[in-house]
């Protein structure tokens, strides 16, 4: 039987058109997290290669860090809000069980009236909303898609607790997907491992407030070796399988970003995937912290408003954590 379906109208392929990025402007080094933890600069420096880390004021809201963003990444794509057909926002620091962020944040933008919806993925989570875009831009289901990471991390800080207290920080870093005539976007490869769900965590679930009043506010945490250990020796493996899934050699790469969740993490995995020393690194890491799902963009913003990376660039970037989830692809940079 023919069907009477009449086919989607997607594009060939996908690219990255566009980025933008958001830093509040509250600088917090380490010093000050010095006041609540026993520890040192030299520590905090040597275990995880910060030095300082941006905390958003009152004002400096989940929506609004993501629609500066968002604006900016727009701009660079050189195409109006109202050619928005999706709003993908990942985050887990919109601390509203419904509606989604992402509706709100596409009425600030002046996309019309797009779905809009949160992704809860941790630090993997841009890098789900990046693969999510390009299905919908190849499949029909949008023309240019926005993708946002956006975190307010200090919010979920226990600054008592010496393992976490220097690790993360708030910002906002966006993407606008859309229509490309050549590949620009490879394969992802992605995934969970819910049995190690316990190693990054909510340290109590928000219902615990229904009865225990007295509990204190939640906050990440981490068991730091086992993190460690998981991101270095399994991460490394997804990037190289992303590498050998797009047809691309360490070689033929002029820029990573993974994930900037630990210098010692980045520099372990440059190691492992053999990189050449012509190959770009992202390290916002020092003086960003940890932004989680907003990581990412942010970096890549930076690189190429910097002049590190060049639009054009052949990009690596990888994104892991809470679930355990990953993401990881090659792109060419916008």
């Amino acid at each position: 039987m023919t069907s009477k379906i009449r086919p989607a109208k997607g594009a060939p392929y996908a690219r990255i058109m566009g980025v933008g990025g958001y830093r509040p402007v509250r600088v917090v080094p380490n010093e000050e997290i010095l006041k609540h933890i026993d520890s040192s600069d030299e520590w905090i420096r040597s275990r995880s290669g910060i030095a300082t880390r941006h905390w958003a004021g009152p004002e400096e809201t989940v929506a609004a860090m993501s629609v500066e963003a968002a604006g900016k990444a727009i701009a660079d794509a050189g195409i109006t809000p109202e050619q928005i057909g999706a709003v993908l926002v990942a985050t887990v620091s919109h601390f509203k069980q419904t509606p989604a962020i992402a509706t709100e944040i596409a009425h600030k933008v002046g996309a019309g009236k797009p779905p809009a919806f949160d992704i809860s993925a941790g630090c993997a989570g841009f890098g789900y909303g990046l693969t999510m875009a390009k299905d919908m831009v190849i499949g029909g289901s949008a023309e240019y898609v926005l993708v946002i990471g956006v975190e307010r991390l200090s919010d979920l800080t226990d600054l008592e607790d010496r393992a976490t207290a220097f690790l993360f920080g708030d910002g906002a870093g966006a993407v606008v997907v859309g229509p490309s005539t050549e590949p620009a976007m490879g394969p992802t490869v992605w995934g969970s491992e819910g049995d190690k769900a316990e190693t990054i965590k909510q340290t109590v679930a928000w219902d615990v407030y229904r009865e225990e009043t007295d509990v204190r506010f939640p906050a990440i945490t981490q068991e730091g070796q086992a993190v460690f250990r998981w991101a270095v020796f399994e991460m490394a493996k997804i990037a190289q399988q992303a590498l050998d899934e797009a047809g691309v050699s360490a070689e033929d790469l002029d820029v990573f970003i993974p994930h900037q969740a630990n210098m010692r993490i980045i520099d372990s995995m440059v190691k492992t995937l053999k990189l050449p020393e012509s190959v770009t690194v992202a390290r916002d890491v020092e003086t960003t912290g940890n932004t989680s799902a907003a990581s990412i963009p942010l970096a890549m913003e930076r690189l190429l408003a910097t002049g590190a990376a060049k639009s054009g660039d052949t990009a690596l970037v990888i994104g892991f954590g809470a679930g355990l989830v990953y993401a990881a692809t090659v792109v060419t940079l916008p």
